[in-house]
């Protein structure tokens, strides 16, 4: 946990220095008012719709909700996840504008578990590129949590941008398999990394627990806790340690993207450190950064009603910027 005088330096380098949008600051104060700013704006009754879609040779899960004709945003979890990690965005009002789709991406969630397909970073583009052109997303914003922003840049490297409208990296991370990478997880995270690949369920178990309480900044309820190790233990380990095993970065990448990009990060992050905020910045000069204060490492789970609001408003820019 970083001390409060480490945050508010780095909370210093991206405040504004003139007021928001009158909307961004009405949704984050909202937000930050703590208690019910921090639950999904309103239970839905939106029909869910779910979908099997053929990706890079895998079958995957895929959930639909919102509204039809709204810009597409394609939520993208993060290591040992599903779509359910998403809950407070679907069933929030996001749902009145926008068509939001959750993919459960290969060997997670309700998705294909194969014993080997998750070395060859155009498997994961392809699966990507399935679920937009399955459910045809005219333009999609891909949103990715954590492990998922490799995922999207996976995706950029093989299709490019020309088929997305923009994308938001939550908590995520560019590269993995070296010391560079490694260098921006906290060593409380990498001390858990070989309790996920152990066969013994007990072991495995208490490993991925603890990373349950360090994703979030607040001691979880015990019905969230329980909710989300649940889909997160369905990830068998030989899933876990494939995705650990890729050796890569996306350094060349970073400075070639144009679209639109929304960088979000809790500043309470205990997993990646929010110092990566400014490698992100160096190689992604025009990307858009919002430092959540009061989140960890799912600041779309810990204060939900901000996280929307940051989401909306980049979507809304994008529309007066014309980028469809």
């Amino acid at each position: 946990m970083m001390h409060n005088g480490e945050v508010e330096e780095i909370l210093g380098r991206y405040r504004p220095a003139a007021p928001r949008p009158s909307l961004r600051a009405v949704v984050m104060e909202a937000g930050d008012r703590g208690g019910a700013g921090r639950q999904p704006q309103h239970e839905r009754g939106t029909l869910m719709k779910h979908h099997t879609i053929t990706g890079g040779g895998v079958q995957l899960h895929v959930a639909e909700t919102g509204r039809s004709g709204g810009r597409p945003i394609l939520f993208i979890h993060g290591f040992s996840q599903c779509w359910l990690a998403w809950s407070r965005q679907l069933n929030s009002d996001l749902a009145d504008r926008y068509h939001l789709v959750a993919m459960d991406m290969r060997g997670h969630g309700l998705s294909e578990k194969p014993r080997d397909a998750y070395a060859d970073s155009r498997l994961w583009a392809d699966d990507v590129a399935a679920v937009i052109q399955a459910l045809h997303l005219d333009r999609p914003v891909l949103c990715g949590w954590s492990y998922g922003a490799l995922v999207i840049l996976d995706y950029l490297r093989h299709h490019g941008e020309a088929a997305v409208g923009g994308a938001t990296f939550v908590g995520g991370v560019t590269k993995l398999g070296s010391d560079e990478a490694n260098a921006v997880l906290t060593p409380e995270f990498l001390s858990l990394v070989p309790g996920f690949f152990a066969a013994d369920v007990e072991e495995s178990t208490r490993s991925l627990q603890s990373l349950l309480r360090m994703c979030l900044a607040q001691e979880p309820s015990v019905e969230d806790l329980y909710f989300m190790l649940g889909y997160s233990v369905s990830v068998p380990p030989y899933v876990r340690q494939a995705l650990f095993s890729r050796s890569f970065d996306n350094d060349d990448l970073l400075p070639m993207l144009r679209k639109p990009l929304l960088i979000v990060h809790g500043a309470q992050d205990a997993i990646v450190k929010p110092s990566i905020v400014d490698q992100h910045k160096a190689s992604l000069a025009h990307a858009d950064v919002e430092l959540m204060p009061d989140a960890g490492h799912a600041p779309f789970w810990d204060n939900p009603a901000a996280f929307n609001g940051h989401l909306r408003a980049f979507c809304e820019r994008l529309e007066l910027q014309g980028v469809s």
